[in-house]
């Protein structure tokens, strides 16, 4: 008899994925606490040229970003529904999770580097905000995990 996907592939809340995506929230926090309390200490006197070369750099890194994680995180879904192994459907959708906030986690480093490196408090806040809009965009969505799960019991039925 066939046996389906069970309960690790079908949670009603992805706890642990939330557990995550607050971890990298809190971090944008602290980059912004961080930055008010020791602005001083962080940073580090640049040239004004330097700074706006390296930051053009970063805004052209951040919005390359946007599509590139769209792309990224569209390929490991497929890979998720295709691949063979013994992973559950959750535990493969946590790493598609994982490597899409990842990444926007590094668009707001970027500005808490920037902000080292000498520019002011509006840029940190720009990074932070492109950050934190790419968390909403590439949030856990049940459409996605449930493709996942479809694909995998196909598979079985399939052998």
């Amino acid at each position: 008899m066939l046996t389906s996907i069970k309960s690790n592939s079908s949670p009603t809340r992805f706890t642990l994925v939330w557990l995550i995506i607050a971890v990298f929230i809190t971090m944008q926090i602290i980059y912004i606490v961080l930055c008010h309390s020791m602005a001083n200490d962080l940073q580090q006197a640049m040239p004004d040229q330097q700074r706006i070369i390296i930051r053009s750099i970063f805004y052209a890194i951040a919005i390359i970003t946007f599509p590139l994680t769209r792309l990224i995180r569209h390929i490991c879904i497929r890979l998720n529904q295709t691949m063979p192994g013994n992973k559950s459907a959750y535990q493969r959708y946590l790493i598609s999770v994982i490597i899409s906030q990842a990444i926007m986690e590094s668009i707001g480093t970027l500005g808490f580097v920037m902000f080292i490196l000498g520019d002011d408090f509006n840029t940190l806040y720009l990074f932070t905000g492109l950050a934190l809009l790419g968390f909403f965009l590439y949030r856990p969505k049940q459409e996605e995990f449930a493709t996942i799960v479809q694909a995998l019991n196909s598979n079985l039925i399939e052998r």
